[in-house]
């Protein structure tokens, strides 16, 4: 992979798009691995999308979804986007169905309440499972908006009322990914992008993982979410990812201990121990 002119686009466009990210036996996998967990999750407001099944956690899902988490073609980019220790944070899939009206326009870290222009504090990745066209609720990007100062997004999704009007010269900026199946677009988390209307007779199948600097705070609690004894099981560079690490000189730290030692046979926590 050509990673200098990945940066490159991410630079000066927001995102990238690695068109044959996955093969058709990976996305074969993809479905299989995501079947078992579709329809237990609908979307609870105009944001998650009242027409959309959303699966939390996908990264400790099934061995398919821990292999992208750490696909070698994105961390390449994130070692030169975030400083070492980066995080995962947040991994899930996205079933858009027909009727979906678009999400509001937002951007993925902007829960970091820093003054913008600023430089990204995370990375999205979004795969199409499903072939991404404009009908079929297929991510919208504004090119370029990752620049923008806090004055020129002003009216995009703030968090709080996702049913607020979206500025209408912030929509007739948006541009459809229109990508095929196995294709990911990687875009920098001050990009002001939606999930599109699915206009079409058919579900739009996705996932995503994010990735963010190793001091912030992750979307998802992972060590709440992912049980150690999955997490035991794990690569070691996937159990960085999920916050198994230290930060130096010493961010992350479990009572004074290096993380893993949590994940080893065998160990008891001192606290629990002496209240005992």
């Amino acid at each position: 992979m050509d990673v200098q002119r990945h940066l490159d686009e991410l630079d000066t466009q927001g995102f990238t798009v690695i068109p044959d990210f996955l093969k058709a036996d990976d996305i074969a996998r993809v479905r299989a691995g995501l079947a078992p967990f579709l329809s237990t999750h609908a979307g609870r407001n105009n944001f998650e999308g009242f027409k959309t099944e959303r699966v939390y956690t996908l990264a400790g899902r099934g061995r398919c979804f821990e292999d992208i988490a750490e696909d070698p073609r994105v961390l390449a980019l994130l070692d030169k986007l975030l400083a070492p220790g980066y995080l995962l944070t947040a991994s899930q899939a996205i079933c858009i169905h027909p009727g979906e009206t678009p999400q509001p326009i937002h951007f993925d870290d902007s829960f970091y309440p820093i003054p913008r222009p600023r430089p990204s504090i995370s990375i999205s990745t979004i795969v199409a499972v499903d072939a991404f066209t404009a009908e079929n609720g297929g991510t919208e990007v504004i090119p370029g908006s990752h620049r923008w100062s806090d004055a020129q997004i002003a009216g995009a999704y703030d968090g709080y009322d996702a049913d607020a009007d979206m500025p209408p010269d912030l929509e007739s900026q948006l541009v459809p990914m229109e990508m095929p199946a196995g294709a990911c677009v990687v875009f920098l988390g001050t990009l002001l992008h939606r999930g599109g209307a699915n206009r079409s007779n058919a579900e739009r199948l996705a996932f995503s993982n994010q990735y963010c600097e190793p001091w912030a705070r992750t979307q998802e609690n992972f060590f709440l979410g992912i049980p150690p004894a999955l997490v035991r099981q794990m690569s070691p560079r996937l159990q960085t990812l999920l916050g198994y690490e230290i930060m130096a000189p010493f961010m992350g730290h479990v009572t004074a201990s290096h993380p893993t030692k949590v994940l080893r046979p065998g160990y008891i926590n001192v606290v629990e121990a002496a209240r005992a």
